[in-house]
């Protein structure tokens, strides 16, 4: 049986690679996608790939600067605006996209089994650490999976699966069988597969 120490441990780890993981999706859609179809709304109710990436890469710089010792809601973030579709290049999405994901994996990266349990704030509401980061574990995703979507139905029959593929769960779920059962996170191959 493992000690909590093991298990914190081991959360840490988990938890990082599926951030990981998502942010790899969203870059491989971001690859399959033309600089035009980043910015494109279903209409003017929606969101573009270009204002989801500016949404997170908000809450990102927000929740994850001082992330121990300040509110994660910052009075210097402007919420409203990260919904207005004005990113206009390619580049300046990507930016945005790294900026948002280096300051939130880098803090991920810093914190501790000591430091699980630690109480902070969002918008005066108490979390401990554990919690915010099982907060963004389903919001992060969450919009990761909007931008799959999108980019998929942007791409049509071009479009490159990011998981099994239609047709071959057969093959694969035999691949994965024929091994002997081993520990491995199920991020570790498509990781690889990324760099």
């Amino acid at each position: 049986m493992q000690n909590s120490s093991n298990i914190n441990s081991d959360y840490l780890e988990s938890v990082k690679k599926q951030f990981e993981y998502y942010k790899l999706l969203g870059e491989k859609t971001f690859a399959q996608l033309s600089d035009a179809q980043l910015f494109e709304q279903y209409n003017a109710d929606s969101n573009s790939i270009a204002t989801i990436v500016k949404h997170l890469w908000g809450n990102m710089l927000s929740r994850w600067t001082d992330f121990l010792t300040t509110d994660g809601e910052k009075e210097w973030r402007n919420r409203e605006a990260e919904f207005k579709n004005d990113i206009t290049t390619r580049a300046e999405l990507l930016a945005k996209w790294n900026e948002g994901w280096d300051c939130f994996l880098g803090t991920l990266h810093t914190l501790t089994e000591a430091d699980l349990m630690k109480e902070i704030f969002i918008r005066n509401q108490g979390h401990t650490v554990l919690e915010a980061i099982n907060r963004q574990l389903a919001h992060y995703p969450y919009h990761v999976g909007q931008i799959v979507f999108i980019g998929k139905m942007l791409c049509n029959e071009q479009w490159t699966s990011l998981s099994i593929p239609k047709g071959h769960s057969k093959a694969f779920n035999t691949d994965k069988f024929s091994q002997p059962k081993h520990k491995q996170h199920f991020t570790d191959e498509v990781l690889k597969k990324g760099d």
